[in-house]
């Protein structure tokens, strides 16, 4: 029993999320990207929210979560916000302060060097 038991914390433990991974999902999931970007970028007239303060991005989506807005703008946030635990706001903000622009895989390769005189 203690194996099993064993067995299964530690399938439970590899398995865990980072705050940033669950914060990724959630934005992605909440298709927050079709106004604030892949890249959290901000688009158009929505705001850019890549390494913004935590505490302040916090501080919004509560506001937005209670159904308060400081603009006519923000209001279209209530709906996204209302059904976000605290969790989910703490995962959510802690991707978009710690968000990190995934370069390509694909690079150009600066290490090349000529030998000899050049050619004629």
């Amino acid at each position: 029993m203690r194996f099993i038991s064993l067995l299964l914390l530690t399938f439970s433990l590899s398995s865990a999320q980072t705050s940033y991974e669950k914060g990724k999902a959630l934005y992605l999931a909440k298709v927050c990207y079709s106004c604030h970007g892949h890249k959290l970028e901000g688009m158009n007239t929505f705001p850019r929210l890549a390494n913004r303060a935590k505490g302040y991005m916090s501080y919004k989506l509560k506001r937005f979560r209670s159904k308060q807005a400081d603009t006519q703008a923000q209001e279209m946030m209530i709906t996204y916000s209302v059904n976000l635990s605290d969790e989910d706001i703490d995962d959510l903000t802690t991707f978009m302060y710690e968000y990190i622009d995934e370069e390509s895989s694909e690079r150009y390769d600066d290490s090349f060097q000529t030998h000899g005189d050049g050619g004629s």
